[in-house]
C-alpha cells in the first residue's frame, strides 16, 4: 500500500495498546513494523480487566472470542467493607442494552499481546521484530521520521512514515521528541501478589472483582482464571527487597485472609503509581498511544481499556485518511484532542477519586461512602448510570463528540 508513504507505519512497544493497533493497520492493507525490546513477551502481572467498549471494539478484530476462552467473565463486582461485612455489588446485565458484553473480562493483558503477535505472523504486509528498542528519535520530515533501534547486530536506523510510541511509561519515542509527561508520582508503591489459594472460603460471597476498604489496609482482590491477584498499598521509603520478600506478602495476605501455614506465591510486582499525560499526543507523524500518552493508578481498570481506545481511534484516523474521507492533519489533530482531553477530563479525575475513596481511614466517612454504593447498587437506576460511567461506555462514547 503507498499510503502514508513508502515506508512503514512503526509501532513501537508489543504490548496490548502497540500489538492492537499494529493488527488493526496490517489488516487493513497498511505495511507495519512492530518493534518489541525483549526477547520474548513478558507474563507478567500487569493489567487484566476488559471493560465492555473495549470488548467491543476488539470484537471488531474477532479476538474476542479467543480472549473470553482464555479468561473469566465476571457479570458482577463489589465494593466490599470488611470491617462491618457490607457488601455493595453491581449487576453488569443493567447494560446489556448497551454494549454486546456486559460484564468485565479477566484476561491478563500478555495474553492479548500473544495473540496479536501470532495473528500478525500470519500477515505478509507486517513485521514483528524482537530485541529492537528505541534509542531515540533522530528526525523527521515530510514523508517520515528516522529513529535509532538498538538490535542484536548493534544500532540500526529505522524510518518510518509515521512512528507511534506504545511502549509505556518510559517511552523513548516521547522522551526524545521532547514531549512532557506532566503530573505526579505517589509517595507509596502497588505490590501485587498471586496465589491460587481459594480465598472465597474467607471472604464470603467474593466476587470476580472486588474492592476491599479497611481503616488498616485496604485492597483490591481479583481472579484470574485459577488465580486470585490481590493489590496491597505499601508504605513509602519501604525497600523493595522488603515488600517483594515471602515474609512480607505472606503478612499481607494473612491479614486479608488468616489460614494455617503458609500461602502459595504466584507472580508478584511491585510497581511505582503515576497520574500523568503527555502535553501532547502528536508531533507531526510521531504519535502516542496508550502509558506513553498517559497513565494512571489501576484502581478501576482503566489505564490499559483507555490505550485500547486511544490504539482504535488512531487507526479510525488513518483509513479516514486513507479513503479520502479526512484531511491528514485534521484528522491526526483531533486524535490528540479526542483522547488527551479524555485521559485528562476523565481517566485522570476518576482514578485519582477511587484511590482517595479507597484509602479514607475516618470511620464515618467509609460508612457514608459504603452506604452510598449500596445506594446505587440498589436502585436500578442509578446502577445503570453508575456503571455506564465506571465501564467507560459514557466517556468513549463522549470522546467522539470533542472536536
Amino acid at each position: 500500500m503507498a499510503f502514508p508513504g513508502k515506508d512503514p507505519i512503526i509501532i513501537c512497544g508489543a504490548g496490548p495498546v502497540g500489538g492492537v493497533t499494529a493488527l488493526y493497520l496490517a489488516r487493513e492493507g497498511f505495511n507495519v513494523i512492530l518493534l518489541e525490546k525483549e526477547k520474548v513477551l513478558p507474563e507478567d502481572l500487569r493489567a487484566s480487566t476488559f471493560h465492555p467498549p473495549s470488548m467491543d471494539m476488539l470484537d471488531r478484530l474477532d479476538l474476542m472470542p479467543r480472549l473470553i476462552a482464555l479468561g473469566l467473565i465476571v457479570p458482577r463486582y463489589q465494593y466490599r467493607d470488611r470491617r462491618t461485612g457490607e457488601i455493595a455489588e453491581f449487576d453488569m446485565s443493567a447494560i446489556k442494552d448497551e454494549t454486546k458484553h456486559p460484564y468485565r473480562l479477566q484476561c491478563e493483558q500478555w495474553r492479548l499481546n500473544k495473540i496479536c503477535v501470532e495473528e500478525l505472523s500470519k500477515i505478509p504486509n507486517a513485521k514483528v521484530l524482537f530485541e529492537h528498542g528505541v534509542i531515540k528519535v533522530l528526525d523527521q520530515d515530510a514523508t517520515g521520521v528516522n529513529i535509532l533501534v538498538s538490535t542484536p547486530e548493534g544500532e540500526k536506523t529505522l524510518r518510518g512514515s509515521y512512528v507511534i510510541g506504545a511502549e509505556g511509561a518510559n517511552s523513548m519515542i516521547r522522551q526524545t521528541s521532547g514531549l512532557t509527561y506532566e503530573g505526579m508520582t505517589y509517595p507509596e508503591k502497588f505490590l501485587v501478589a498471586s496465589t491460587p489459594y481459594p480465598l472465597e472460603k474467607f471472604l464470603p460471597r467474593l466476587s470476580g472483582v472486588n474492592y476491599v476498604s479497611d481503616p488498616d489496609e485496604w485492597c483490591v482482590v481479583l481472579r484470574c482464571n485459577n488465580l486470585w491477584r490481590v493489590l496491597f498499598p505499601t508504605v513509602p521509603g519501604d525497600a523493595n527487597e522488603k515488600l517483594l520478600s515471602d515474609e512480607y506478602i505472606q503478612d499481607r495476605l494473612h491479614h486479608l485472609a488468616p489460614k494455617q501455614g503458609d500461602y502459595e506465591i504466584g507472580h508478584r510486582t511491585l510497581y511505582n503509581v503515576h497520574q500523568r499525560v503527555a502535553n501532547t499526543y502528536r508531533k507531526g507523524r510521531i504519535l502516542l498511544a496508550g502509558d506513553s500518552a498517559h497513565i494512571n493508578n489501576p484502581l478501576g481498570g482503566m489505564g490499559m481499556n483507555g490505550g485500547l481506545h486511544d490504539a482504535f481511534n488512531l487507526c479510525e484516523k488513518f483509513l479516514g485518511i486513507r479513503d479520502g474521507k479526512a484531511e491528514e492533519n485534521a484528522a491526526l489533530d483531533l486524535y490528540d484532542r479526542q483522547r488527551r482531553l479524555t485521559a485528562t477530563k476523565f481517566v485522570q479525575e476518576h482514578t485519582i477519586a477511587n484511590k482517595k475513596l479507597m484509602e479514607e481511614k475516618d470511620p464515618d466517612a467509609q460508612k457514608k461512602r459504603q452506604a452510598d454504593f449500596m445506594r446505587q447498587a440498589n436502585d436500578p437506576a442509578l446502577a445503570k448510570k453508575f456503571l455506564m460511567k465506571t465501564s467507560m461506555i459514557n466517556v468513549v462514547r463522549e470522546s467522539y463528540t470533542i472536536q
